[in-house]
């Protein structure tokens, strides 16, 4: 059964023993002693009460302080954890707006580089271009000076055939040989990457494609013929037809493993996957670039995509 504060000072203050014997003493004395005796003894037990009280009142209101003291600082640690709630939440806002921005700037930063590689291959492919001009030209100079000087060594010039060919003689009888039907000619390399590149740069679609196409055709052990694989994929993903980029990214890295648009196929695989909700696959083909291709840009790409969905470049070990 609980105690009161009251019997807890008077059994401090008086131990069990002591106070029965003392309280059977001064029932003794009360019955022995006179009255002006009894009143004496009464007055002291009234005074020791009105201590007690005294005692006990002190001892309340330094347990209500200390209470309020304790509800206090219980209040303030709960509008703490309160203001704490408060900045974790917006933390975690800005958080969520900073990876949304960042992967925005991550696709739009994607884009300027491809631009600018597909940039670069039109400069080379002029380049090229330029570069086989000159050749044809000096190979002109060259037949002309040997067409020349050939009247002044040889003393007269070779027959020619009916066709202009020099070198070779007409037939006895005089008749014309029949010549065969030319063969349709592929068309000049550097001539339909130059165009296609344009029309894909202009966004005609269509047309650059049928032109790609025929790169890969005619000159599939080109290095050109990779680019123009690597393009079909990119033309098949601005129109969202992330399946046949697929298919084309895997012919560059199949066919034309050794291609410089290989990492740049296998970062827009991974994206497309991506884009088809296929995450698991996404991820491995990201992880993957990063592996064979740790110091391309495109790897650093892959590492940014892969931090902003906070998936580990590294899967654990199992």
């Amino acid at each position: 059964m609980p105690t009161s504060p009251i019997q807890r000072i008077v059994r401090n203050r008086f131990p069990a023993r002591r106070f029965s014997v003392v309280l059977l003493a001064a029932m003794l004395v009360m019955t022995t002693l006179p009255a002006h005796a009894a009143s004496k003894e009464m007055i002291e037990l009234q005074t020791q009460v009105q201590q007690l009280l005294d005692m006990m009142q002190r001892l309340q209101s330094t347990v209500d302080s200390r209470f309020g003291l304790v509800q206090h600082l219980v209040e303030q640690s709960a509008d703490s954890v309160n203001q704490m709630n408060a900045t974790v939440n917006a933390l975690q806002q800005k958080l969520n707006a900073q990876t949304e921005a960042s992967s925005g700037k991550l696709d739009t930063v994607s884009g300027q580089v491809q631009s600018l590689n597909d940039s670069f291959d039109e400069l080379k492919s002029r380049i090229a271009k330029l570069d086989k001009e000159l050749q044809d030209v000096q190979a002109q100079l060259q037949s002309m000076q040997a067409q020349g000087a050939a009247p002044v060594a040889g003393g007269a010039q070779q027959p020619q055939q009916p066709g202009g060919q020099p070198g070779a003689a007409a037939p006895a009888d005089g008749s014309v040989q029949p010549t065969a039907p030319p063969q349709a000619a592929a068309p000049p390399l550097q001539d339909s990457y130059q165009s296609a590149l344009r029309d894909y740069n202009a966004a005609r679609y269509d047309v650059a494609s049928s032109e790609f196409t025929d790169v890969i055709t005619y000159y599939p052990n080109d290095a050109l013929a990779g680019n123009a694989q690597f393009y079909l994929g990119e033309i098949a993903y601005r129109e969202q037809k992330y399946k046949d980029a697929i298919k084309a990214y895997n012919g560059v890295l199949e066919n034309f493993s050794g291609s410089p648009k290989a990492p740049a196929a296998q970062l827009r695989k991974g994206l497309a996957l991506l884009q088809l909700k296929q995450t698991e696959s996404g991820v491995h083909e990201l992880r993957s670039l990063i592996q064979r291709y740790p110091q391309t840009p495109e790897a650093l790409q892959a590492r940014s995509k892969l931090n902003a969905m906070g998936v580990r470049i590294n899967p654990n070990p199992r």
